[in-house]
């Protein structure tokens, strides 16, 4: 696993009962990336992505949008 400073991050506002699930998912690909709650309150999620791995990890985002709703959002907005 690449270390954090490589590591490609994605912050994505999403549904909270979904956080769950979207870690889950990605558990399930073992090693291409991780999520952590940033902010609770607001569903914001970070995603740190092997950048190996990215374009997997888009694929699997583009799928989950049949499943899921959430929003792709940039550190501005988070605070």
């Amino acid at each position: 696993m690449a270390e954090k400073r490589d590591m490609v991050e994605r912050d994505l506002r999403v549904h909270k009962k979904d956080i769950s699930y979207i870690r889950y998912v990605l558990e399930g690909y073992e090693g291409i990336a991780y999520a952590t709650t940033i902010d609770p309150e607001k569903s914001i999620i970070k995603l740190l992505i092997a950048p190996d791995f990215l374009d997997l990890v888009d694929r699997i985002l583009a799928d989950l949008k049949h499943e899921i709703t959430y929003t792709a959002i940039d550190n501005g907005e988070i605070g």
